[in-house]
């Protein structure tokens, strides 16, 4: 890739790549971690709701405090984003609508932006996109989190003269884990709300990973950067493990348990009994692939490439993945080489609120990860057709039709305020 000689020079040349990171929690910490091992790679500035919680947050990580006091702190994202020093602006706070007027203001000032708020990406992606490229600035999915990963991987296959027949990632799956609050949470991590407490956890967030919402918002976000498509029912979220994923994630006409070839899934940790998946991937990623010809999948065999029954397919797979600690990926690729490390295309899935249980009329929101609703996953014709309510829209709204539970919320189902997150989503999700 040459990104560390290409920052190398950079530093040399006495220019070193500035970022400004708004929002200092998990992910913004762990990329901070890493920063004073890059040479050329520096961070100018750092926006958070509680700046004091910021400068903590980098001496926890091992900064400094030469390293701390060259950093300018602050409470606002869009102020951060017109600083004149900063190239690349680096999206961490997690909230779709504040990560749309943040991206928003990054774009005007003509910086790069890396997304790591894929809530925000699969809400408005194409859009955040489209004004990105007209301004001539790179839009970035966040290196280190598994979409971007995934994608790197598919780009790989398509690259080297495969088929994609099947893309995504892991997590740990049961399907009573849609109706979790987060007054439930913790029993799944084998945690007490006590020792979560005292660890700094967010029952609500940390829910929203186990109820399958975060495993919708990343196979979108998949699905909307690399073309791949979406199940017509939302996630099958299938138990296997490494050395199963070119027998499983076939189409069913071969046996497997796809719609058909090229898709998006998300393979569980544990077996529907909840017995766990042997050799499982919760924290990894994969991509199956497809021999295009008979001298191909002979060389799969003849290079001990393990392949399903009929030879043709073949799975290649990453276990882990390294988040925040491997962002600079996307920073100096944004401003070194000015290509963005996956970035959405078009909408081609959404993510719908669904409800938990029956919801009554004027009952309010609360997002993803609550005790109201979870996210789905479906085709992006199938949301604009019945105007489904996302769930990056899904919080702080209150309802003016009852839901039933397991059903798609509507627009017409609550009373929601065409605000700039709606506007820029209709935008978006016209591109599909």
């Amino acid at each position: 890739m040459n990104l560390t000689t290409l920052c190398a020079a950079r530093a040399a040349e006495g220019r070193p790549v500035r970022a400004g990171l708004i929002g200092a929690g998990k992910f913004g910490s762990m990329f901070l971690s890493q920063v004073p091992g890059i040479e050329g790679l520096e961070v100018a500035a750092i926006a958070d709701l509680d700046p004091r919680r910021a400068r903590a947050a980098c001496a926890e990580v091992g900064w400094d405090e030469a390293r701390i006091a060259a950093t300018r702190f602050a409470d606002d994202g869009r102020a951060l984003a017109a600083l004149d020093e900063i190239e690349v602006v680096i999206e961490a706070t997690g909230h779709p609508r504040a990560g749309i007027t943040h991206a928003l203001a990054a774009i005007a000032a003509g910086k790069h932006v890396v997304m790591v708020n894929v809530e925000a990406d699969v809400l408005a992606g194409p859009a955040l996109a489209h004004r990105a490229a007209e301004a001539g600035v790179v839009y970035s999915m966040a290196y280190g989190d598994q979409p971007a990963l995934v994608c790197e991987m598919v780009d790989w296959a398509r690259a080297s003269g495969f088929g994609v027949v099947a893309a995504g990632k892991g997590t740990k799956y049961l399907p009573g884990y849609h109706q979790v609050t987060p007054d439930g949470v913790w029993d799944h991590y084998g945690l007490t709300a006590e020792e979560a407490r005292q660890a700094g956890m967010n029952p609500q967030m940390f829910n929203s990973f186990l109820d399958g919402t975060k495993s919708a918002i990343e196979a979108a976000a998949i699905a909307n950067a690399t073309g791949l498509a979406v199940p017509e029912q939302g996630l099958a979220f299938p138990p296997c493990g490494a050395d199963d994923l070119a027998h499983v994630l076939r189409p069913r006409a071969l046996g497997g348990v796809l719609e058909r070839s090229g898709m998006v899934e998300v393979v569980s940790s544990l077996e529907r009994d909840g017995r766990p998946v042997f050799r499982d991937l919760r924290w990894g990623v994969y991509v199956v692939i497809e021999a295009p010809n008979d001298y191909a999948a002979a060389c799969f065999r003849q290079y001990g490439l393990p392949t399903d029954a009929t030879g043709r397919f073949a799975a290649m797979y990453r276990p882990f993945h390294m988040i925040g600690l491997e962002l600079s990926v996307s920073v100096l690729s944004a401003a070194l080489r000015h290509e963005p490390t996956g970035t959405t295309r078009r909408f081609a899935a959404s993510v719908a609120a669904v409800a938990k249980r029956d919801l009554a009329v004027g009952e309010t929101l609360d997002g993803e990860g609550g005790y109201t609703v979870h996210g789905q996953v479906m085709p992006a014709e199938h949301a604009r057709d019945r105007d489904v309510l996302p769930i990056g829209l899904a919080q702080g709204v209150r309802l003016a039709r009852p839901v039933r539970a397991g059903a798609p919320l509507c627009f017409a189902d609550v009373a929601i305020v065409e605000d700039e997150a709606v506007r820029l989503y209709r935008e978006a999700s016209a591109t599909g």
